[in-house]
């Protein structure tokens, strides 16, 4: 009933500011536009139509040039008080040269107030619609081009602009990695700070299979404009050719004050006759009208309100109420924090992820998406976990994963940088790490900031990219995550990479196990948690299963979480998470690290069979290379790889008394403990039936429960044969 209340509030005080900011401000939403817009809220000029795919502003001809802006002009600053409005902009466009290699010119955002008739031939090709070729441009204007063939020799081919007045010379230029072949969706958002004078662009791209994102920011005062202006879009070809399209459009501006709008408008009317008796009723008339339906109209809007407002159901209630008490818990904790993740509004995240597009959506996780998005107030490209608060158990995750991991320090860790509880959403920002590509990207940008750009260099990095652009590319999360470049990709990680992600991910398990002030139980290891920065190191995240526990506790019961094939048997009917549990799962990823396999083997001529057994069957028949990941090539030392695959069995022996702890595995990783002997033939767990384990792992073995002697380091140093003697039966 509070939430009722509240929202009855909200909906209040919007009805009564809402009346004086519908004449002061422009805001509309058009998420699909089609013909039904044309002359309703979009003019049309030029070679420009609107269709179902939205306002096409050339069509793929040469020498079109179109036009397109919204029905109402934006009241954009005003001349009496000096008053700036912010405004905000997001649009959905396709530039696309159906397949063709050979394609111009682009397509622009413009503000502008144009006085001159819209001429096709004077602002075809290089204009792209603007202004007139071949001379200056009469009319001030504003323009953020996408420019798909560029007359300028130190800018690339395909770049984004911000332009003021001449469309020749832009005041900012940055690269834009887009294929026009493919004619992907794209998105835009440009934000105008009327305080600072900042004009913030981001937009994205699409290169190499993967959307990537762009920013491009310029200071400028904007009341060099006409004080009311058009907001639209324009779109060239010239000698070559492309479909310029926008399917979608949102547009938003803050309120100029009533008195300086109604004063800028027009001049105050000179002095005239009285109106006639007859005229004067007819307004008394309007006026007693317009006060009775007015309120009439608001007091049935009101009771509207009240009546959805008591509709909600009791469960989306209780779910606000405690996604508030949760987010008072978590401030008031990170109070004690001097330094750490902070949090962020809902709007932030919001704009950073073009208001969670889906093009921006990099993969399920959990109880909820993830999405690229890029923070401009702090030059960072994070990934934005949007968590389900629709059920309990994914409101109990955020809770759990922002309280663990934000008191967690380690290289091989995924950083949280932040959170956001509002609006009935649940969010957490996670540091967002691109792989090769990107990192190029911004050496190329870096570069031309500083002067030193070349047009030859883009072009010979174009072509590198081009010829081999796999060795560089990856986004995370999860397609830069480990699970992307070992299943899913023909370029795989070579073995040095490998192993040191091997080693990273034991060293950050150890940290949570062993090393903490707590014991965390990571609950969900698999390669697609384990996500890879611009120089391939390790790092684990999604720590929405996780459970603090004593370093002292036994193992206790939960509901059964993580991923079939990771998760340790014996957890599906004893219910308890361990360090044995987490170490199972470890084992299980170093052998797919060694193998390039899954976790379960679908497609074995046998049926279905676990990674574990396959691999215990060629170490028993001493064919443990076999199982070498063909895509390796043989390019690969023979002793990490060895020892990489006996301590994933050793990790992953179905008996949990007798794996090792992580820490003794990352010291075997690094050579500074040698490995127990395994048996040849894989045993039955120690404390499960075999009716069990024929339901769990679908066939039964004979009873061996050999378990590798438990030791000290400074023990197996002293017993070089055991290691000899594991070596010579994998060969």
């Amino acid at each position: 009933m509070a939430a009722a209340l509240c929202r009855f509030l909200d909906v209040l005080a919007f009805l009564f500011l809402l009346l004086p900011s519908l004449v002061c401000s422009l805001s509309f939403d058009l998420p699909s536009i089609g013909p039904k817009d044309k002359d309703v809220l979009i003019k049309v000029e030029g070679n420009a139509t609107i269709t179902n795919r939205g306002i096409k502003l050339t069509p793929d001809l040469n020498g079109k040039a179109g036009r397109a802006k919204y029905v109402e002009l934006l009241h954009l600053w005003d001349k009496a008080s000096g008053d700036l409005a912010d405004f905000t902009t997001h649009f959905t466009f396709n530039i696309d040269s159906n397949g063709s290699s050979r394609y111009a010119d682009g397509m622009a955002f413009f503000m502008a107030n144009f006085s001159t008739p819209f001429d096709i031939n004077r602002t075809c090709g290089g204009a792209l619609g603007l202004m007139d070729a071949y001379k200056p441009s009469p009319d001030h204007f504003l323009a953020v081009v996408f420019d798909t063939y560029s007359n300028e020799k130190n800018m690339p081919m395909t770049n984004v602009s911000i332009i003021i007045n001449s469309v020749l010379v832009p005041e900012e230029n940055t690269v834009w990695w887009n294929n026009i072949t493919q004619g992907k969706n794209n998105n835009a958002s440009i934000t105008y700070n009327a305080t600072s004078r900042i004009l913030q662009v981001v937009f994205t791209g699409f290169w190499d299979g993967q959307y990537l994102t762009g920013n491009l920011s310029h200071m400028v005062d904007l009341r060099y404009l006409p004080e009311f202006v058009n907001v639209g879009f324009s779109g060239a070809t010239g000698m070559l050719s492309e479909e310029n399209i926008v399917s979608s459009w949102r547009f938003n501006s803050t309120s100029l004050t009533l008195s300086s709008s109604v004063s800028s408008v027009s001049p105050s009317p000179s002095p005239s006759p009285a109106p006639p008796r007859e005229e004067k009723n007819k307004k008394k008339g309007l006026v007693i009208g317009l006060s009775i339906c007015v309120p009439v109209l608001v007091a049935l809007l009101l009771a509207l309100a009240i009546v959805t407002c008591l509709k909600k159901t009791g469960t989306e209630i209780g779910n606000n109420q405690e996604i508030i008490l949760l987010g008072q818990d978590m401030d008031s904790e990170f109070q004690m924090v001097s330094s750490g993740p902070k949090k962020f509004s809902y709007t932030e995240l919001e704009t950073a992820t073009y208001n969670f597009a889906e093009e921006q959506k990099l993969g399920e996780v959990g109880f909820g998406g993830v999405y690229r998005g890029f923070l401009s107030s702090l030059n960072l490209y994070v990934a934005v976990k949007r968590i389900s608060s629709g059920s309990k158990q994914g409101v109990n995750e955020y809770a759990s994963e922002v309280k663990i991991i934000s008191r967690l320090r380690h290289r091989n860790l995924v950083p949280l940088h932040g959170w956001c509880h509002e609006k009935g959403e649940l969010l957490l920002v996670y540091e967002y790490m691109p792989c090769k590509l990107q990192s190029l990207i911004k050496n190329v940008r870096q570069v031309q900031e500083l002067g030193t750009y070349k047009p030859h260099l883009f072009f010979f990095l174009k072509l590198l990219l081009q010829s081999d652009l796999s060795h560089f590319r990856g986004r995370n999360m999860p397609e830069g995550s480990l699970d992307s470049h070992l299943f899913k990709r023909n370029s795989p990680l070579n073995w040095e990479i490998r192993y040191r992600i091997a080693q990273g991910l034991a060293s950050a398990l150890c940290y949570l196990h062993e090393e903490w002030e707590k014991c965390v139980l990571h609950r969900d290891i698999k390669p697609s948690n384990v996500l890879l920065d611009s120089s391939f190191n390790a790092k684990l995240g999604d720590f929405g299963l996780a459970w603090l526990v004593d370093h002292e506790n036994a193992p206790q019961k939960t509901i059964v979480g993580g991923t079939p094939g990771y998760v340790v048997p014996e957890c599906n009917f004893t219910f308890k998470t361990s360090k044995e549990s987490d170490v199972y799962s470890f084992g299980i990823v170093a052998l797919g690290i060694a193998t390039g396999q899954r976790a379960i083997l679908a497609n074995d001529p046998e049926g279905v069979k676990t990674l574990v057994e396959w691999v215990w069957d060629l170490y028993g028949m001493g064919k443990l290379l076999e199982a070498v990941d063909p895509k390796l090539c043989g390019n690969f030392d023979e002793q990490e790889m060895e020892q990489l695959m006996m301590i994933g069995l050793w990790c992953a022996h179905p008996d949990s008394t007798c794996r090792p702890k992580i820490s003794q595995a990352l010291h075997c990783l690094k050579f500074l403990v040698q490995l127990p002997i395994l048996p040849p033939k894989m045993p039955k767990p120690f404390n499960v039936s075999s009716s069990h384990w024929q339901i769990f792992e679908g066939h039964t073995r004979s009873s061996n429960n050999t378990c590798p002697s438990r030791f000290t380091s400074s023990s197996i140093m002293d017993t070089g044969s055991s290691s000899s003697a594991s070596h010579s039966h994998a060969h």
